[in-house]
């Protein structure tokens, strides 16, 4: 059977623009059944988690356990906070929200490539080239998604991709947006008719191939497209239109990148969303760290971090929403002759805080130049394991990888009791 694409447009020129609508469905087939959910219902009743990713390692020694006097300190100051915690005197905004925020200072873990840390950290394994395990938003969002009747992705990244979903497949995987919600190759305001014309096209196209026998795949691709149109129809889909927030809330959060980002998470966690991960790089500073730091990297966290807590707690959401701050490793307590620091991993800080979570403590410390962590030292797999208990997730959920070896959440992490 052979069949043909409307006048004027040839199969590539279809395919492009179908691309996007695809990759775009990919994630919400993992919704089931059951959509045009009223967002206003869940927000507030449901557990979400957002993360803040720093990617190339941030140097905690300097935002979130100083060392005054000490040689390996740096010339920042440590200032008081709502919480029982000093940090940087470059985070004045972070430090009013710090009753709700605790800080865990002795992290000690075992990967300081940037790679390899990154994918340690989301996933709590080890990188190991016969299995790919899920990472943080593919495992809260397989957990939780079924609960919540949702049109918009489980699994959000905002302003950069995470690690993927793993053995959990495709479904489960990051749907990539930047901070303005345009996501590459789907237009989102395309005209009604075209739309319209491209969908009788492709259905022209799918039935073929599913009338040829050709399989699954093209009954399942079929089914994908039909949940595009779901989404790219559905007024939930506002929630990433962050140009809808008045300029005052804007400019609170930071009108760049990462304050709307961080907007959008909110927005996102309203509607229903279980897990936003929101993207700030530029942290892997081999040199000129302090200036970098106290002119660039601090003022854009501090603005929209302590805005994204302030907001979610003005709206009911901070008791129902994890809050994650980590990159892939700490930075070495030596400053090099660059007047950076490199990468370290031994003893660093990660920021924690909502879904019931205790706030305003420092859990755990370092030693006077903050070179190791004195007394009980933490891994990935126990602030992932801390996490899921916050979301309710049970630690005793076993998932099975493509081979058939069954595999425990968080990798059998230890919760950080302090946390609760």
């Amino acid at each position: 059977m052979r069949f043909q694409t409307p006048a004027g447009m040839t199969r590539r020129h279809f395919a492009k623009h179908l691309i996007g609508a695809s990759a775009f469905a990919g994630s919400a087939l993992a919704l089931g059944n059951s959509l045009r959910a009223n967002a206003t219902t869940l927000a507030g009743s449901r557990k979400s988690a957002i993360l803040l990713w720093m990617g190339g390692g941030p140097s905690t020694l300097d935002i979130w356990d100083l060392k005054p006097g000490a040689n390996t300190g740096g010339p920042f100051r440590p200032i008081s906070t709502a919480g029982d915690v000093q940090i940087c005197e470059h985070m004045p905004m972070m430090a009013g929200q710090m009753d709700k925020m605790s800080i865990v200072r002795s992290m000690s873990t075992r990967e300081a490539d940037h790679q390899r840390g990154r994918y340690y950290m989301h996933t709590g394994y080890v990188p190991n080239p016969n299995i790919q395990h899920p990472s943080y938003g593919a495992v809260i969002s397989h957990e939780l998604a079924g609960e919540r009747e949702l049109d918009l992705p489980p699994f959000v990244s905002v302003g950069g991709g995470s690690e993927g979903p793993g053995f959990l497949g495709m479904a489960w995987a990051p749907f990539s947006v930047d901070s303005n919600g345009n996501v590459r190759n789907l237009n989102m305001n395309m005209a009604p008719d075209r739309l319209t014309q491209r969908m009788q096209a492709l259905r022209l196209l799918e039935s073929g191939f599913i009338e040829e026998n050709r399989g699954q795949s093209a009954v399942e691709h079929a089914k994908v497209i039909q949940k595009t149109l779901n989404l790219m129809t559905s007024q939930q889909m506002s929630a990433f239109r962050v140009d809808q927030e008045s300029q005052e809330i804007i400019d609170r959060y930071g009108d760049n990148n990462f304050g709307r980002g961080c907007l959008m998470a909110r927005r996102l966690v309203e509607a229903g969303v279980p897990f936003v991960e929101v993207n700030l790089g530029g942290w892997d500073n081999h040199q000129n760290i302090f200036p970098t730091l106290e002119t660039q990297r601090l003022p854009v966290l501090d603005r929209a971090m302590s805005a994204l807590i302030e907001d979610l707690t003005a709206r009911g959401l901070f008791e129902d929403t994890a809050i994650l701050w980590m990159g892939e490793f700490g930075r070495t307590p030596r400053i090099n002759g660059n007047t950076g620091r490199d990468h370290w991993a031994r003893s660093w800080s990660v920021v924690v805080g909502g879904a019931g979570m205790q706030g305003g403590k420092a859990i755990g410390q370092t030693n006077e130049d903050g070179t190791r962590v004195e007394g009980p030292s933490w891994t990935s797999e126990d602030f992932m394991a801390s996490v899921c208990k916050s979301m309710g997730i049970s630690l005793d959920t076993t998932f099975t990888s493509n081979s058939g070896r069954p595999m425990k959440i968080a990798n059998s992490g230890k919760v950080i009791e302090e946390l609760f």
